[in-house]
This record gives structure tokens, sequence and C-alpha cells, in this order.
């Protein structure tokens, strides 16, 4: 994990480049819980660039506030990158944002499956452009995986906007 300075700088070149390309970022987190948002609500001025965000923890929000495809969840799991992406499009319509961003992932101690243990985090971002998707594999206790994968996340928004890490 990156310790608080870097942290604070990566934040700050995420806005700047927000501001310059005039576009706008919305979050749909799971087993975040609301800790991506927190930490682009720490920037000064985010309401420029950040819309909002949703915790949607249970798959009922999921399905019912972001429209993921119930047969996602069902076949694909919720933690999926399937249902990742759903999300990500899901938090843009509801918001109006350029860009939507997603996670969702067994944080742990308990949850974990065959084939998806405990860290296992699936994200994504979508724009109008495209959407992309990924799933990672962190180790650690409940707040380190959660850590862990907000920095994930903010560091594939950096690399999608062209900034540097």
């Amino acid at each position: 994990m990156q310790d608080s300075h870097t942290k604070l700088i990566r934040l700050m070149k995420l806005a700047e480049l927000l501001v310059s390309r005039a576009e706008t970022l919305s979050i749909a987190e799971s087993c975040t819980g609301g800790l991506i948002g927190s930490m682009l609500t720490d920037v000064p001025g985010a309401s420029a660039w950040f819309l909002g965000g949703v915790i949607s923890y249970s798959d009922d929000v999921k399905i019912n506030v972001l429209g993921v495809d119930p047969l996602i969840i069902e076949e694909k799991g919720a933690v999926s990158e399937e249902t990742a992406v759903q999300m990500a499009r899901g938090i843009m319509r509801l918001t109006g944002s350029d860009i939507g961003a997603a996670v969702t992932g067994i944080a742990g101690p308990l949850g974990g499956v065959p084939g998806k243990p405990v860290g296992t985090v699936c994200m994504a971002l979508a724009s109008e452009m495209s959407d992309e998707s990924i799933t990672m594999h962190f180790t650690g206790p409940r707040m380190v995986v959660r850590m862990a994968s907000a920095d994930y996340l903010l560091d594939m928004l950096l690399v999608r906007l062209g900034g540097r890490l």
C-alpha cells in the first residue's frame, strides 16, 4: 500500500486530469463500502469532477439501483468482471458522469468460495467509448484488501486518463 503523501499526490493528479479533460466521475462500490468515495472527496474542489456514488453492498441494490442484470449475478456471481462492468455502466447512467468506476469483491475474512477466495476483487471502468475490467487477488486482513482495492482502482483511473503513476 502507498503512504499518505503518495496517495494525496495520486488523488491530486487524478483531479487535475479530470478537470483538464472536463470529465466527471462516479463510483459504485461494494466491498470497499464507500472508501473510494471518501478518498475522492478528500480532494478540495472534488465537486467539480466527482458526481457521487452508490454503496451497492447487496445484490438487490446492484440489481434495483444500478441495473445489473440478475442473470449475470446468478451465472457469473456478484464478484465478477461482468457484474463490475454493469455496476460501472449503471452508476454512469444514474449520475450522468463521463466515467463510471466500480469495485466488487470478497474482503473477508469470510465469504470465499472455490474459485473465488477471500481477496478476490473485480474492478471496472466504463465510459461512452469503452469498458475495461480486471480481477485481482489481494492478501491480508479485511482492511488491507479494501485499501488495496481502492488504491488499485484509483491507479486504473490514472492510467485510463493518461496520467503517470
